[in-house]
Order: C-alpha cells, then structure tokens, then sequence
C-alpha cells in the first residue's frame, strides 16, 4: 500500500535591521525583531531557512547581511525544482527593508512573497495595485527620512567646524580624542607625516617616491594595511588641517586643533606641486577617461592610444593599482563601449511605473505643501507673540 505524502511546510527566510546604537535603544533592537518575525512564522507555518542581520549607521550599499540574503534568494532561482524553492520573505516593516531605491529595484526583480509583519501585508506578484502603490510611497518616506536625517548631520557637522572643530574622522599624523570629541597630534604618525611634507617641499621626491617611503616606513589604509597611492598622498600634502585650518564645502575655517607644520612649510609644498605638476596639452581625448574602475582592486582604470605597425591605432585601458602589481589584463576601448552600451540597454521604464512615479511626485508634493504650510503658520504665531510681547 503506498504511503500518502507528507505534506511540506512552505519555506522563508527572516532579515531584521537596525541603523543606530538610538534604535536599538528605542526599541527596535535585533533579538525583539527576530522574536517577532519567529513568531509570525510559527503562526503561517513556515519553516525559516535562514536569519539574516544587519547593523549598520551609514547608508551607502554594501550590507553584508543584505547582500547574502539577495545572493541566498537569486540561487534558490536557479534551483531546478522551483516548487520547492524559498521565495518568502519576512521582515518587521517596510523601513527595516529599505535603505534606498535601489534596495526596492534589487528585491522587486527577485519576484519574492514578502510578508511586512508589523504592516500586516503581503506584497507578491499577485497583490493589489493599491497595496503595490501603499508600498511604494512608505519606501519613497523611508528613504526622504533617510535624506532628511543626512540633511541634520551635515548641519551638525558644519557647526562643529564653525566651532574649531574638525567633523570627520582623525586624518593620517592625528588621533579622535573621544573624551573631547576633537582631534589630537598622534605620537607614532605626527613626525612621519612632518618630514613628507618637508622632503616633497624638497622638490627631490614625486608623489610615487613618497608613497613607497611612507610604506617603508609604515603607514598604509588602517583597515586594510595596503599601501596608500600618489594619488592619496597629493590629498595629504595639499590639507589645510595640518597647518591649522579645516576646509569644509570648499571654505576654510580657522581650527582649534594644534598645528602639525608651519604655514610657511604648507605654503612651499604647494609651490613644488606647481613647478612639479605643469599643465599637460591634452593630446587625445579618450571616451571612458575617469569614468571606470578595476573590478578586481577598485583603482582608476587609465586610457593609452597604442600604434601597431601597421599604423593603426589602438586605445586600451589598463590598472593603475599600486605599483602596477593588480595583475588585470588590458581592456580595449570597444569592449568598455559594449559594456556600457548594455548598461544602456537596460535602463526602461515602461507606461505603468512612469504613471505610478508620477503619483508618487504628486502625493510627496502635496505632503510638502502641507509641511510648509503649517511650518509657515507657526512663524506667523511665533512672530505675533513677539510683537504683543
């Protein structure tokens, strides 16, 4: 007698996320995120395949628990037996999904059923337009917050330096004081840095030179110990920081911090930039020129015209890794064209999701309008208060 058969439980996955130490404090920590979403799963009956995690405060791409999960679901595609492939997504809310558009872009193209739990909607390929449409304006205002929240840093980071202070992280020759928030002269760095300044003053050392002595010497990337390039050092000698300002959106302000070289030092390694760097009569003019970089290091890929003997010319692209050691092959120009011309290729938007922007414009248009508005309204009561005062 043959046995019936056991019926499978459908599969999903869980991604829990938070952007801030504030939020995890606020209540949005991971461990109440992921009680949630196991809960839930018990209640569908869903098996969960795999947890993944993210927690980060910046918001540029590369989220390694983001990036196993895309990478997780683009595999379970290519399964053969596509009935039994994970395709079930559950997170807490939208905002826990979505740092930015191409966030939505990247998930919306793996076809995935995902179950928003706080929200208490599912989007799929067969959910309503008016849900698809919801969805779409909470990512359009997870990302706006995200925009507004840069907006409030950035103002931040501008009244430290109007203070003296310098908002960024500690450049090479100085030390982030975290009782005093400011920068301080690093005992280990500060005289190496000092002496580059005063051999490249020299006129003796190209930007090259200096770089491979300051790896004899030590100093390379914190993280990755790799060595800096000319390109870096040239950012270096021409900081204002070490003689006493901090430029900031291209203004210079005077800082607080202690001087790592005299003005007069600074002053003569700019002259030798001058008369070490002469302008160059551009001879050609090459179509991808800083606009790629090498997928295997991420350094600048550089044009050269090359003539063969039969009088033909060439233009290939090549590494400009340090000390040439990246090791990838040349490219020629027709294959950087072809490249992009896929790119190109790709780029559509068809009737249904330019209309669905377009209300999106709208509905964000008119919630600005209301917010200015109001923020108007209470300047005039602010105001008139004063007056009677």
């Amino acid at each position: 007698m043959r046995k019936p058969e056991v019926q499978q439980r459908p599969t999903a996955v869980m991604y829990a996320r938070v952007s801030s130490k504030e939020q995890e404090k606020e209540g949005f920590s991971i461990p109440a995120q992921l009680k949630l979403l196991r809960g839930y799963a018990a209640e569908q009956h869903l098996t969960v395949m795999q947890e993944f995690i993210d927690v980060e405060t910046a918001k540029r791409a590369g989220r390694t628990g983001f990036t196993a999960m895309v990478d997780f679901f683009r595999k379970q595609m290519k399964t053969k037996t596509p009935e039994h492939s994970c395709r079930i997504l559950l997170v807490e809310k939208t905002d826990r999904l979505y740092r930015n558009l191409k966030d939505w872009v990247t998930l919306d193209e793996l076809d995935l059923e995902i179950h928003l739990v706080k929200e208490n909607v599912v989007l799929s390929h067969d959910a309503r337009s008016s849900e698809k449409f919801m969805h779409g304006i909470k990512v359009l205002m997870a990302k706006n917050y995200i925009d507004n929240l840069s907006e409030e840093v950035k103002k931040g980071m501008l009244e430290k330096v109007e203070q003296g202070q310098y908002a960024s992280r500690a450049p090479l020759g100085y030390t982030n004081n975290p009782v005093t928030h400011r920068i301080e002269i690093d005992p280990q760095t500060a005289p190496l840095v000092q002496e580059l300044f005063r051999l490249y003053a020299t006129q003796r050392y190209s930007l090259k030179q200096l770089a491979e002595l300051a790896y004899e010497w030590g100093i390379a990337y914190r993280k990755s110990g790799q060595p800096f390039t000319p390109g870096n050092f040239e950012k270096v000698l021409k900081n204002p920081i070490y003689y006493g300002d901090s430029r900031w959106n291209g203004k210079l302000y005077r800082g607080v911090h202690e001087p790592l070289i005299s003005r007069e030092l600074f002053d003569a390694t700019q002259a030798a930039f001058h008369r070490l760097h002469k302008p160059r009569k551009q001879k050609h003019t090459f179509a991808y020129a800083g606009l790629v970089t090498c997928g295997h290091c991420g350094c600048a890929l550089t044009p050269e015209q090359h003539v063969k003997k039969s009088g033909r010319r060439y233009v290939y692209y090549r590494c400009t890794g340090f000390k040439g050691k990246c090791g990838e092959p040349f490219m020629r120009e027709e294959e950087q064209a072809e490249k992009f011309a896929e790119l190109v290729k790709a780029i559509h938007i068809d009737n249904e999701t330019l209309a669905w922007i377009i209300e999106a414009l709208k509905a964000i248009h008119k919630d600005e309008a209301e917010f200015h508005k109001r923020a108007v309204d209470d300047l005039t009561r602010e105001l008139a208060k004063s007056a009677v005062g």
